[in-house]
Protein backbone atom coordinates (compact mmCIF):
# COMPACT_ATOMS: atom_id res chain seq x y z
CA UNK A 1 0.00 0.00 0.00
CA UNK A 2 0.99 3.50 -1.13
CA UNK A 3 0.63 7.27 0.63
CA UNK A 4 -1.50 8.87 -1.89
CA UNK A 5 0.34 12.00 -0.65
CA UNK A 6 3.73 10.76 -1.24
CA UNK A 7 2.86 9.97 -4.85
CA UNK A 8 4.32 12.15 -6.99
CA UNK A 9 2.29 11.20 -10.13
CA UNK A 10 -1.08 11.15 -7.92
CA UNK A 11 -0.42 14.67 -7.00
CA UNK A 12 -0.22 15.60 -10.83
CA UNK A 13 -2.94 13.24 -11.64
CA UNK A 14 -4.76 15.82 -8.98
CA UNK A 15 -3.81 19.05 -10.42
CA UNK A 16 -4.50 18.27 -13.85
CA UNK A 17 -8.15 17.30 -13.27
CA UNK A 18 -8.33 21.04 -11.33
CA UNK A 19 -7.09 22.30 -14.42
CA UNK A 20 -9.66 20.22 -16.70
CA UNK A 21 -12.65 21.50 -14.51
CA UNK A 22 -11.58 25.14 -15.00
CA UNK A 23 -10.95 24.99 -18.50
CA UNK A 24 -14.31 23.44 -19.09
CA UNK A 25 -16.38 25.96 -16.49
CA UNK A 26 -16.51 27.99 -20.12
CA UNK A 27 -17.85 25.21 -22.40
CA UNK A 28 -21.33 26.07 -23.74
CA UNK A 29 -24.22 24.80 -21.47
CA UNK A 30 -25.51 22.51 -24.48
CA UNK A 31 -22.14 20.77 -24.03
CA UNK A 32 -22.90 20.26 -20.18
CA UNK A 33 -23.72 16.52 -20.53
CA UNK A 34 -21.36 16.21 -23.79
CA UNK A 35 -17.73 16.96 -24.36
CA UNK A 36 -17.67 18.60 -20.47
CA UNK A 37 -19.13 15.92 -18.72
CA UNK A 38 -16.75 13.27 -20.84
CA UNK A 39 -13.91 15.55 -20.67
CA UNK A 40 -13.99 15.87 -16.74
CA UNK A 41 -14.97 12.02 -16.20
CA UNK A 42 -11.68 11.12 -18.09
CA UNK A 43 -9.87 13.82 -16.00
CA UNK A 44 -11.14 12.28 -12.67
CA UNK A 45 -10.49 8.96 -13.69
CA UNK A 46 -6.89 9.24 -13.90
CA UNK A 47 -5.76 10.34 -10.61
CA UNK A 48 -8.76 7.89 -9.28
CA UNK A 49 -7.26 4.63 -11.06
CA UNK A 50 -3.31 5.48 -9.85
CA UNK A 51 -5.31 5.86 -6.37
CA UNK A 52 -6.90 2.26 -7.25
CA UNK A 53 -4.14 0.68 -8.10
CA UNK A 54 -1.51 2.10 -5.26
CA UNK A 55 -4.37 0.98 -2.71
CA UNK A 56 -4.17 -2.63 -4.16
CA UNK A 57 -2.28 -5.68 -2.56
CA UNK A 58 0.36 -6.20 -5.55
CA UNK A 59 2.74 -4.34 -7.69
CA UNK A 60 0.83 -6.27 -10.80
CA UNK A 61 -2.50 -4.56 -9.83
CA UNK A 62 -0.87 -1.27 -9.30
CA UNK A 63 0.32 -1.60 -12.60
CA UNK A 64 -2.60 -2.68 -14.22
CA UNK A 65 -4.36 0.47 -12.73
CA UNK A 66 -1.51 2.44 -14.37
CA UNK A 67 -2.73 1.78 -17.48
CA UNK A 68 -5.80 2.29 -17.24
CA UNK A 69 -5.35 5.85 -15.58
CA UNK A 70 -2.81 6.05 -18.63
CA UNK A 71 -5.84 5.03 -21.11
CA UNK A 72 -7.66 7.67 -19.67
CA UNK A 73 -5.22 10.32 -19.90
CA UNK A 74 -5.28 9.69 -23.80
CA UNK A 75 -8.91 10.13 -24.11
CA UNK A 76 -9.04 13.48 -22.47
CA UNK A 77 -6.19 14.46 -24.91
CA UNK A 78 -8.32 13.85 -27.47
CA UNK A 79 -11.31 15.27 -26.03
CA UNK A 80 -9.43 18.52 -25.39
CA UNK A 81 -8.41 18.72 -29.29
CA UNK A 82 -12.12 18.31 -30.10
CA UNK A 83 -12.87 21.21 -27.86
CA UNK A 84 -10.59 23.36 -29.52
CA UNK A 85 -10.99 22.33 -32.92
CA UNK A 86 -15.24 22.92 -32.10
CA UNK A 87 -13.78 26.59 -30.39
CA UNK A 88 -14.46 26.01 -27.10
CA UNK A 89 -10.95 26.09 -25.96
CA UNK A 90 -8.74 28.16 -27.08
CA UNK A 91 -4.93 27.23 -27.64
CA UNK A 92 -3.59 29.18 -24.81
CA UNK A 93 -5.84 26.90 -22.45
CA UNK A 94 -5.01 23.62 -25.00
CA UNK A 95 -1.36 23.46 -25.14
CA UNK A 96 -0.91 24.11 -20.82
CA UNK A 97 -3.09 20.98 -20.52
CA UNK A 98 -1.41 19.08 -23.45
CA UNK A 99 1.73 19.94 -21.73
CA UNK A 100 0.26 18.60 -18.52
CA UNK A 101 -1.06 14.80 -20.13
CA UNK A 102 2.52 14.37 -22.03
CA UNK A 103 4.18 14.56 -18.72
CA UNK A 104 1.93 12.37 -16.92
CA UNK A 105 1.91 10.21 -19.60
CA UNK A 106 5.45 10.19 -20.17
CA UNK A 107 5.70 9.59 -15.79
CA UNK A 108 3.03 6.92 -16.01
CA UNK A 109 4.80 5.23 -18.78
CA UNK A 110 8.32 5.13 -16.47
CA UNK A 111 6.51 3.92 -13.53
CA UNK A 112 4.82 1.48 -15.65
CA UNK A 113 8.17 -0.05 -16.41
CA UNK A 114 10.22 0.18 -13.16
CA UNK A 115 7.09 -1.95 -12.01
CA UNK A 116 6.97 -4.11 -14.35
CA UNK A 117 10.98 -4.75 -13.87
CA UNK A 118 9.98 -5.70 -10.17
CA UNK A 119 7.28 -7.86 -10.93
CA UNK A 120 9.47 -9.77 -13.17
CA UNK A 121 12.76 -9.73 -10.91
CA UNK A 122 10.25 -11.58 -7.80
CA UNK A 123 9.43 -13.61 -10.58
CA UNK A 124 12.78 -15.34 -11.51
Amino acid sequence: MNKLDELKIWNKAIDLTVAVYKATASFPLDERFGLTNQSRRAAVSIPSNIAEGAGRNSMKEFNNFLGIANGSSYELQTQLLLANKLEMLDLDLLNPLLAKIDELQKMTYGFQQMLSKKINNKNI
